[in-house]
């Protein structure tokens, strides 16, 4: 199977101009479609998917400012969602007209759902990974206690045992695939030896600066008119069972519970990736 191409494209911001990373997989031709990860992971998490996607499709996977190989924000503040919609559409434009498939884990969920709600919007599928429009601020608190933390780690072992183990939740990954899992989680320390996180501990700020609220974003949801694909981690912490069932009543809405696993899934498991492939090959 072909490795993935990688570039950047530069997205404005109000302090100026920053790189955003991304690679791609699949014939530019071909349909297009976008992988977000979640707040502290990176693009590389959806190789594993991308690769099954590969033969009919486009697939880009961005590391969103402040994580992998992007750029880090000198302001905090712009680590909230309006600026990840500007950056998210000019990746978007950079890569070709609509339609456009969005997959996007927890924080990438809800980057697509408010994409995909705005008027002439070209994201016209979208698969939600364990996120929903109502997230409960104590949900919350466990997500704002670890991810401003900035360990580190003295050798490869010792970061593969604590990274498998913060991640726990997110159900079995093969054994074949750990280590591509934790490498993509690391980055060299340049001072110390070692390694660390690959994200800016400074994502975690705004998080922390709205504690005490509930995230409710039903109208966003109701106003969707486009198919959408809904995975929830049967011990999710962040999407309810209630949030989930009642997100199925929306016409066009699959909702599909994945055993064994909390928040988020993995998407790197063959069974994990058939559910959202088998769903995509049917409507795109």
């Amino acid at each position: 199977m072909p490795e993935p191409q990688s570039g950047s494209t530069l997205c404005l911001r109000p302090e100026g101009f920053r790189r955003m990373a991304w690679v791609e997989w699949g014939p530019s031709e071909h349909p297009l479609v976008v992988c977000a990860h979640g707040l502290t992971r990176s693009g590389r998490d959806f190789d594993f998917l991308a690769r099954a996607l590969t033969p009919r499709y486009h697939v880009v996977c961005p590391d969103i400012l402040g994580r992998g190989q992007s750029d880090w924000l000198a302001d905090s503040a712009g680590y909230a969602y309006p600026g990840y919609l500007s950056d998210m559409t000019t990746l978007i434009s950079r890569f070709g007209s609509p339609p456009t498939l969005w997959i996007g884990t927890s924080m990438g969920g809800l980057i697509g759902m408010l994409l995909a709600a705005l008027s002439g919007s070209p994201v016209q599928y979208l698969v939600m990974n364990d996120v929903g429009p109502f997230i409960s601020d104590a949900s919350l608190e466990s997500i704002r206690n670890y991810v401003g933390d900035t360990p580190l780690f003295p050798d490869y072992s010792d970061a593969k045992a604590q990274i498998l183990d913060r991640y726990a939740d997110f159900g079995p990954i093969p054994e074949s695939r750990q280590d591509h899992f934790v490498r993509s989680s690391l980055k060299s320390d340049s001072e110390g030896g070692g390694f660390r996180f690959h994200y800016d501990p400074a994502i975690g700020l705004p998080l922390r600066a709205a504690a005490g609220q509930d995230v409710d974003l039903w109208p966003v949801w109701e106003s969707l008119t486009i198919p959408v694909l809904v995975l929830r981690g049967e011990r999710s912490s962040l999407l309810s069972r209630e949030t989930a069932n009642r997100m199925g009543m929306r016409p066009g809405t699959s909702v599909i519970e994945v055993k064994e696993c909390g928040h988020a899934p993995s998407l790197m498991e063959e069974d994990q990736i058939r559910l959202v492939t088998k769903w995509i090959f049917s409507i795109l």
